[in-house]
């Protein structure tokens, strides 16, 4: 059994598919996820696990080139707000309308990582990379 890095079977897996250009959303609870992305869904109870620790585990596991989150969570998330601002500074990550990210960036999803998060727009979609 693996005691390090990600241990759930479904999401190493998936996260094992993935190629340059490809896109993942991590989301909260609240984010309707559209047919067509695999979905992982590590939602346990309200909170748990929480986005920020996931956003931490996937990133330490994808190479990411940058992310998209909807401009609403300036307004209704500032604790999201400060995470993806110290995650991807500068321009590394673009804000869009919430209609806009469900729309272009959910459903167009190679993968979709549900997690237990219960505030406002607590979402992103990272834009994989290569390591070279």
């Amino acid at each position: 059994m693996k005691k390090h890095g990600i241990l759930n079977r479904h999401l190493a897996g998936a996260l094992a598919q993935l190629g340059h250009t490809d896109h993942v959303v991590v989301c909260d609870v609240g984010l309707p996820i559209p047919p067509g992305p695999f979905v992982v869904d590590l939602a346990f109870r309200a909170g748990v696990p929480s986005f920020a620790e996931v956003l931490e585990g996937l990133l330490e596991e994808l190479e990411v080139e940058g992310a998209v989150a909807a401009e609403e969570v300036r307004g209704r998330n500032p604790e999201v707000t400060a995470l993806l601002d110290a995650r991807f500074p500068g321009d590394q990550l673009s804000l869009v309308s919430h209609e806009e990210f469900k729309r272009d960036w959910v459903s167009g999803a190679r993968l979709v990582v549900r997690t237990g998060e219960a505030r406002p727009y607590a979402n992103v979609a990272l834009r994989c990379g290569v390591p070279f």
